[in-house]
């Protein structure tokens, strides 16, 4: 296990009840102190949060990108969190980003012309940024 590599501690695993899970692989984690905590039964919502950001993160990310290392993969997971967060729209949100709030909207058709949009590429150009130019 690598949990002592890392200078975080571990106290909780939140999983589903999947047969994969087998009791051997609970007591090696309960050995280790972490208490295992399973979602419910038949409540596909109960970990929906989780299941949506790791869906999202394959798709945009870890598909897209040949991870070589550790460092590799957690770079590449913090950029990509930091993208997630800030920048990267939500429709739950009506398309603002969950640490930045929603432009004002454009109201005047002349300004339309006269836009500038920047674009700022993340992680070799898996992931775009764009802004208004100041």
């Amino acid at each position: 296990m690598d949990l002592h590599d890392t200078s975080t501690t571990v106290k909780y695993l939140i999983r589903d009840r999947d047969s994969k899970y087998t009791a051997a692989f609970d007591a090696v984690l309960e050995d280790e102190g972490i208490a295992i905590t399973k979602t419910g039964v038949r409540v596909p919502r109960m970990n929906a949060i989780m299941e949506r950001w790791v869906r999202s993160c394959r798709a945009e990310l870890l598909d897209r990108t040949l991870i070589v290392n550790r460092a590799h993969l957690l770079h590449a997971l913090h950029e990509y969190e930091t993208f997630y967060n800030q920048h990267r729209t939500h429709r739950a949100l009506h398309a603002a980003a969950p640490l930045r709030p929603l432009p004002q909207p454009i109201t005047e058709p002349d300004q339309l012309d006269h836009l500038d949009i920047q674009r700022r590429d993340r992680l070799g150009g898996i992931l775009h940024e764009y802004e208004h130019a100041a």
